[in-house]
């Protein structure tokens, strides 16, 4: 930077503070300090960057219009990322550092510290953040911005630390009297700097800078999450040492910079410009013609005019997921996306997405699939996440190269540049698999809950919304979503519906009025409206599509198609086998004496049924009833011919399990004639569960649930099964019907699903020997159910039937009022304009994983366990498996995946008791297990919770004794 023309425009002492101001301290810039204004240029570097190699060409598109025209939005982008930190121009920042303090003190910038201190304490939260928000409101009002422009940006500045401020919040606190924010010749520095950094970038003045549209909310929000990404990119101390001399400071310099970072990180976008896909795609990427209603569903989205919402509802087995994919495709080339989120109900159901989503777009082309991230929990366990990883010589999953949320470095590993990735890495970017990040890679696949926390209130919220943005967003098995949940999944869908983000959602049993609530809330965010009543036209008939749009015209449009499946209606024959139930007088002696009666009796049935041989799905609602079965099949078939898979096993056991069920039942396992298999589950085998049964028993659950569960029988052709067997047969169970009143139900269905839906469900079984004709039946039946206001239940169970649907009515409205005071947009506050003070009006929930998950599946908040050994006399601590992790419980590499496979999530029961567990003591070091809690068994592999013994067994998983 030319410091002698700077000497002709500003006065000596101006330019002086220019080198003086400093924006990373020599402890956190690599030993040299790093002139503020070399960060705010490294900033907008890396921002250029981002637009070239990483932003989606409808993102480049919106803020081209943004910022007046084609061509015009990088620099404008570039500007917002780099003025974020001008809020370091304050002594609320320069204090900080005494040695930089002190140099700043001598250019002639000087604060009351007695004065600032009490400003501090009195408002802990006026830091350099807020301090740029209130300079940068400012200062762009005195280069003569019009008010609706600089509204909106001084948010960005002020929230570039996760959490958006009001403007009162902003202002500085009146016992600072005027020592944190900087008077006198503080103000011409901080209007220099601006100045300087504005032209550096290309701009002729701070005037010149003004965009020409305001964005969208939603668009802010994006733009926010870039702004963190670039600021920690540039903070980065490894790519950008410090600079401490502003001659050598400019935005070429800084590119250089950036050039270098950009290349060490391998920072990489996802298809850029697609070509529209012709007809024969569909037969490329997944080596068939498509079915009717796949070629259904990419004609629906030709058809959209702008990005839109897509609801594909179709039975189990008719190819949603391809269909899905397929109009991902289009709608990502019509409408320019640079990526896809694929959102599945569960970690289980995830994992298997994640396979066929990384061959899927390896078919589009083939360097894709290495950067395809798996986001969720348990991915470590996963064995193709961590072979891709492997393969890449990726370190483990916390050995990310990046800084925390105040940009400083966050690294415990040290790990050097060439390590964090090349062009030529054949994995995700190791950058993408930090805390918040992992949304911003190029194709996602993971649970639901990803997308359902861009809706809460948590700091860095933007950054889920950034990695959202400029994607498609595939929602898989969206009826999953129960009351509580669908209050994100809604305000999720309003954000992206502003957005401008395509949205496909996939269901089998989707519910009239999920639908309508779902095409609703995207609409009402794409109208940018606090509400919009609009009526979802019903769909003619199954498969069908539904797809809606809000053109410019701003009247919603709608599409409804319907189709064939291309598989004839199954037959399945739907028997009831009641189960005598407790009551609520019954001692724990009866409860036990009646549940061995009804193992006993599923046992004779199984033994019946499977005679001649062939395989069996039981899906019980309940751990508990699962292991109690399970007992009473092992001993009666051997331990050869039953399995047992529930989520109360460790992380390792439970993927080992899964993996096995769905290769023995699965489509390509050949079946032995004569052989005999039954895997006893819970709800883990009623979604996503690609397996074939020949005969399944389950526990009643409500129609859409337990019409998922029978998805699982004779879902493959081609499968050898007994002649007896030919016929698909359900036997539902878990209640008790009565002659004269209503039935009864075990007390874990009634506590999961609530007696309304399961009495509404009752009630359309047939009787014992009729069938369902399946998929022809599954939109009356689930119809049928949810549409409350119809006269449903015989006369006998009417009185009961109101009293339950009272009594699920006000439970419904208190989970929703319950889960609004998490939502990211209180309920009046839709239709703002701005992102200030976003963060601020109602509850905040916490960043952490189980916090976050607590908060939108509305459950009490469980704890995970780290299950270790250690026998009475045995000093050390040992694995599951026997293996020494020493008297500290040291654990060796070689032993680290064995110790992280035994996690365990306790039942919520247990949480009290649990909160009092911590690490081992050689793990408070530890970057994996420093946060772990340890349950330590007794050679028994016994321990006490609180008042409770539990117990860990291999074949029956974590049991209360």
């Amino acid at each position: 930077m030319d410091v002698q023309e700077l000497s002709g425009r500003y006065e000596l002492s101006t330019v002086q503070a220019l080198e003086r101001l400093w924006g990373k301290s020599r402890e956190r810039a690599g030993g040299s300090t790093n002139l503020l204004l070399a960060h705010l240029l490294d900033t907008a570097a890396v921002a250029e960057l981002l637009w070239d190699g990483l932003l989606a060409p409808s993102t480049r598109s919106a803020l081209d219009e943004i910022a007046g025209g084609p061509g015009r939005g990088r620099r404008l982008f570039a500007w917002l990322c780099g003025v974020h930190d001008c809020g370091k121009a304050t002594p609320a920042h320069q204090r900080l550092w005494p040695e930089g303090a002190e140099a700043v003190r001598q250019s002639g910038l000087t604060w009351v510290e007695t004065a600032a201190v009490a400003g501090a304490k009195q408002q802990k939260r006026w830091r350099h953040d807020w301090a740029g928000g209130l300079m940068v409101r400012e200062l762009l009002a005195g280069a003569g911005w019009d008010a609706e422009q600089s509204d909106w940006v001084w948010p960005l500045v002020a929230g570039h630390h996760g959490a958006f401020p009001s403007l009162g919040d902003v202002r500085e606190p009146r016992s600072a009297k005027g020592q944190l924010r900087g008077r006198g010749a503080w103000r011409q520095v901080q209007q220099a700097l601006l100045e300087v950094f504005t032209q550096e970038i290309g701009f002729g003045a701070v005037g010149e800078v003004e965009p020409v549209g305001v964005p969208s909310r939603a668009l802010q929000l994006q733009l926010s999450g870039l702004v963190v990404m670039a600021d920690w990119i540039a903070s980065d101390e490894r790519f950008f040492v410090g600079m401490d001399d502003l001659r050598l400071v400019s935005l070429d310099a800084s590119r250089e910079r950036a050039a270098s970072a950009w290349e060490a990180l391998g920072l990489q976008g996802g298809w850029g410009v697609l070509e529209i896909p012709g007809p024969e795609a569909f037969r490329d990427r997944f080596g068939y013609a498509p079915r009717p209603s796949q070629a259904m569903v990419v004609e629906a989205v030709r058809q959209m005019d702008v990005p839109g919402l897509l609801v594909i509802e179709a039975p189990m087995g008719e190819g949603k997921t391809e269909a899905a994919q397929a109009a991902a495709e289009v709608l990502a080339a019509r409408f320019g996306a640079d990526g896809v989120f694929v959102g599945m109900p569960t970690q289980a159901t995830s994992d298997p997405m994640f396979t066929r989503t990384r061959r899927w777009v390896e078919a589009i082309e083939g360097s894709l699939a290495s950067r395809v991230v798996l986001l969720h929990g348990k991915r470590a366990f996963n064995r193709e996440w961590k072979t891709l990883l492997e393969n890449a010589g990726a370190y483990a999953e916390d050995a990310f190269c990046g800084v925390d949320e105040f940009g400083l470095a966050d690294d415990p590993y040290g790990v050097e540049p060439e390590a964090c990735g090349t062009a030529e890495r054949r994995a995700p970017a190791e950058w993408f698999l930090g805390s918040k990040r992992g949304l911003l890679a190029p194709f996602v696949v993971g649970t639901v809950d990803q997308l359902l926390y861009a809706a809460t209130r948590t700091r860095h919220v933007m950054l889920r919304m950034a990695g959202l943005a400029g994607k498609v967003v595939i929602l898989d098995e969206v009826h999953a979503c129960d009351v509580y949940m669908s209050q994100f999944l809604r305000e999720a869908l309003r954000w992206l519906g502003q957005a401008g983000v395509p949205v496909i959602v996939l269901s089998a049993t989707l519910a009239p009025a999920q639908r309508q609530a779902l095409v609703e809330a995207y609409l009402t965010g794409a109208a940018s409206r606090e509400e919009l009543r609009v009526e979802v036209p019903i769909p003619p008939g199954y498969p069908c599509v539904t797809t809606a749009w809000l053109p410019s015209s701003g009247e919603p449009q709608f599409r409804m198609d319907a189709t064939e499946s291309w598989r004839r209606d199954l037959n399945v024959i739907v028997h009831v086998a009641p189960e005598v139930m407790p009551d609520t007088r019954s001692s724990r002696d009866e409860r036990e004496r009646l549940q061995a009666a009804a193992d006993a009796k599923v046992g004779d049935l199984l033994a019946s049924e499977l005679a001649d041989g062939g395989s069996a799905l039981v899906i019980r609602n309940s751990v508990a009833r699962a292991q109690s079965l399970y007992e009473e099949l092992r001993g009666r078939f051997g331990v050869d011919e039953v399995r047992l898979l529930h989520g109360r096993f460790t992380v390792a056991q439970r993927a080992e399990l899964t993996e096995e069920s769905l290769r023995l039942l699965g489509p390509r396992t050949p079946r032995p004639p004569g052989g005999r298999l039954i895997v006893v589950a819970t709800q883990l085998a009623e979604q996503s569960f690609d397996v074939d049964a020949d005969v399944l028993v389950t526990d009643l659950a409500p129609v859409d649930l337990l019409l998922q569960r029978v998805g699982r029988l004779h879902r493959h052709e081609g499968t050898w099964r007994p002649d007896r067997l030919n016929l698909p047969r359900v036997f539902v169970t878990g209640f008790e019907p009565r002659e004269d009143s209503e039935p009864t139900f075990a007390f874990a269905s009634e506590m999961i699903y609530g007696r309304h839906l399961l009495l509404r469900t009752a009630a359309v079984l047939p009787g014992t020997g009729e069938v369902w004709p399946i998929p022809g039946a599954v939109p009356g039946l689930v119809e049928k159910v949810y549409a409350v206001d119809a006269p449903l239940l015989p006369e006998a169970w009417r009185k009961a039937g109101e009293v339950a649907g009272l009594e699920q009515e006000n439970r419904n409205r208190a989970r929703a009022e319950e889960a609004r005071q998490y939502l990211l947009t209180p309920h009046g506050e839709h239709e703002r304009r701005t992102l200030a003070g976003l963060h601020y009006g109602g509850a905040t929930a916490g960043s952490d994983e189980d916090s976050l998950q607590a908060a939108v599946r509305d459950g009490d908040e469980s704890i995970e366990v780290v299950l270790v050994v250690r026998s009475e006399g045995d000093e050390v601590f040992r694995t599951l498996a026997g293996r020494s992790l020493s008297v500290n419980g040291d654990v060796a590499p070689d032993v680290l995946d064995e110790v992280l496979g035994s996690v365990v999530r306790l039942p919520p029961k247990f949480t009290q008791a649990a909160l009092q567990l911590g690490p081992l003591p050689a793990w408070h070091g530890h970057p994996w297990l420093r946060r772990s809690r340890a349950l330590v068994l007794d050679a028994s592999r016994r321990a006490q919770l609180g008042g409770f013994t539990v117990s860990y067994d291999d074949e029956f998983g974590l049991r209360q004794v």
